[in-house]
Order: C-alpha cells, then structure tokens, then sequence
C-alpha cells in the first residue's frame, strides 16, 4: 500500500513538472493573457534564478563571438594595409623611374647627343659588383638590341662608364671606379684636359691626371668628356657629356703637376636605369 502511494505520488510530480514547462512553453511562445500572466508570476522567481545562473554562460558566448569577429577584422585590416604599401611602393618606383627617364631624355636632348648619330638604348641593372669598389654592374641589354664592346654608358646624372662585354641578352658594364678605366676629360669653363681615372685606394674618389700645372683649376668646376679625334683614331665618349664636379685641386711637387679630385655626377653606388650609347661616330 505504501509503495502505491510512494508511486502516485511520483507521478503527480512529474505531472506537474512536466505541466510547468508546457505553460512556460507557451507564455514564451505566444501573445500574453490572463493564464500567462498567472504562470509568470508564478514562475517569474524561477526564471530570474535561471537568468542569472546563465549569465556568466551568455557572456562567456558572446566574448568568444566577439573575440573571433575581432581577430577577423584584424586579418582583414592587416591584409589591406599590405596591399597598400604594395601599391605605395610601386607608386614610388613608378615615380623613380619616370625621373630616370626624364632625366636620360634630356642628356639626349642636350648639346653631347642632339646632333650625333647615337641611337640610345635604355636598359636595367640587374646585378652588381660584390666589392667595395662598384667596379662594374650588369645591364639587361646586349648584342641583341645593338650593343657592342666599348659603347659608353650613361645614367641620366651623366656619365658611368663603358661596356666591357655582350651577350646576347646581357652587357656587363666597366665602371668609372673600375681601376683599368681611363677617360679623357676636360674641366670647364678653363678647357684644361687630362684624364678621370680612379684614385688607387679611395673607391669613392676620381682623379683628373695629367694637366698642365700653370693652368689651376679650383673646386665646384664642372668636368665633362673631352672627346678628341686625331689621325683616324676617336676618343669611346662624344664630347661634353658632364663627368662630375672638382672638389679638390693640389700642387703635387714632386711631379710639378696639379693633381684634381674629382666627384662623379652619377650615383654609382646606386644605378638602376642606364643607357648605353649605341652606333654613331665617335669623337
């Protein structure tokens, strides 16, 4: 008998639970009446104990949700601005070689090359001497576009050198610091001649040689290619093409000889579009 009603018991328990969550069904699920209002109220203490039990849950969802939209947009953020220093150096390269360019057009513009007949060719520099010295760079062009050994070459700040060979898709350029360089060069407006070559231990410095003493030459003068031509024979360079400045003229005594330091205009530590001199008459 005890059992029986332990049994009925049970069941009217789980009857009324089961009854609880049927109404709190369908107060959340439809509009409010009376009915719903009566189980609200009565159930109102249990669902703020819920509320608040599921609190820290919800939260700990939506920091996650949260977390994870901001790692999203700090991908997305970080991949844009890649993408705009991508295209901002390419912006910058773009301009540097648009000034290259400007500044090649108006050598060939200038009284060296307007009347002779060199066809210029415009090439890259694609490797560069390993040594301390920037002795010579090699430049994308070769036999193939008209380059031969000994063309002169140019960047748009002035002279840089000469080929010293060609491939068919490739030249490797002498540089002016290059220690078997030797160009014939004339300081303006005074029209003392001798020849830039490099000074023996200063990768930096080029030395005018062999001029005559009573003729002096002082510093900012401009040194451009002399240019001769003299019983069939022509000097590699056109005249006038600008050299680099004087920035230092001494009295060697033991030689009885001013001895000229001279500043390349080129950068040649830092070539990038050159332009080799290619046919035409020499001299």
């Amino acid at each position: 008998m005890y059992r029986k009603q332990v049994r009925r018991r049970r069941a009217v328990l789980a009857l009324l639970v089961v009854g609880s969550f049927v109404l709190l069904t369908i107060t959340y699920g439809q509009g409010s009446n009376g009915l719903q209002r009566g189980v609200s109220t009565v159930f109102s203490p249990v669902q703020g104990v819920a509320d608040r039990a599921l609190k820290p849950a919800r939260d700990l969802v939506d920091w996650f949700d949260k977390t994870f939209d901001a790692r999203g947009e700090n991908t997305r953020l970080k991949a844009q601005l890649v993408k705009v220093r991508e295209q901002s150096v390419a912006g910058q390269e773009a301009l540097n070689e648009n000034q290259q360019l400007r500044k090649l057009v108006e050598l060939d513009r200038g009284p060296a090359l307007a009347t002779s007949a060199y066809n210029p060719v415009v090439g890259r520099v694609i490797s560069r001497s390993p040594t301390v010295w920037h002795s010579n760079v090699t430049i994308d062009i070769g036999s193939g576009d008209g380059v031969k050994v000994d063309d002169p070459v140019v960047s748009g700040d002035g002279v840089v050198g000469r080929i010293a060979s060609v491939e068919g898709g490739s030249s490797q350029v002498m540089l002016l610091t290059d220690h078997e360089s030797a160009i014939s060069a004339k300081v303006l407006p005074a029209g003392v001649q001798g020849v830039v070559k490099p000074e023996v231990g200063n990768p930096e410095d080029l030395i005018l040689d062999f001029i005559d003493s009573t003729k002096r030459v002082h510093g900012g003068l401009t040194v451009v290619t002399a240019g001769w031509r003299a019983q069939g024979l022509a000097s590699l360079f056109p005249p006038g093409l600008p050299l680099g400045e004087v920035t230092k003229a001494s009295i060697v005594e033991q030689e009885a000889k001013e001895q000229v330091k001279v500043r390349p205009y080129a950068d040649l530590r830092n070539l990038d579009l050159l332009q080799v001199l290619t046919g035409g008459s020499r001299g």
